[in-house]
């Protein structure tokens, strides 16, 4: 456990996946094409609060969606890669344009397109419904599914973990 701990306190930045882990993974479609996901609300507020508190965050997605694009906005993240067919690129991308090692990168993903990103992060983590072949590459399994809290989590236990969750933004949205 304390290997975890001591993983943990190294990272600076999030990697997030968002079908499967900011949503349940269940895609509502529209009658004109649009595909609509439900987040959480308490993921969203981790999120913002990790911006606020200095920690980069990038969303890595497979989906297309302006809606996806304008959530993450308004939660502060400006580093958003959607319509990723291979991720690595975005991932290398958003570790070089902030000079982060793989080591102090949180990976969190749900099935099989985030696999190889999540061998490559300092930890690999899942919600608790993740594909068995991601649970067993994880340093950490979340007790909660993806778009049930899962990102709040990650976020609250490793700013917890370098005394950040208490600061000046805590109280705020």
């Amino acid at each position: 456990m304390e290997l975890i701990h001591e993983k943990i306190r190294q990272t600076k930045a999030f990697v997030f996946d968002v079908d499967g882990v900011m949503t349940d993974g269940n895609v509502i479609a529209t009658e004109d094409g649009h595909f609509l996901r439900n987040f959480n609300i308490k993921d969203g507020y981790a999120i913002q609060h990790a911006v606020k508190t200095g920690f980069h965050i990038a969303i890595i997605s497979g989906g297309r969606s302006l809606g996806v694009n304008k959530r993450f906005e308004l939660l502060g993240v400006t580093d958003i890669y959607t319509g990723q067919e291979h991720k690595e690129a975005a991932f290398l991308e958003f570790i070089n344009k902030h000079a982060l090692l793989p080591e102090q990168v949180i990976y969190m993903g749900d099935d099989m397109p985030d696999y190889h990103m999540m061998k490559r992060a300092g930890v690999a983590a899942c919600p608790i419904d993740a594909a068995i072949d991601i649970q067993q590459i994880c340093h950490y399994i979340s007790p909660f599914a993806g778009g049930k809290g899962c990102v709040r989590d990650i976020i609250e236990k490793t700013l917890k973990l370098q005394g950040k969750w208490w600061n000046d933004h805590s109280h705020t949205w």
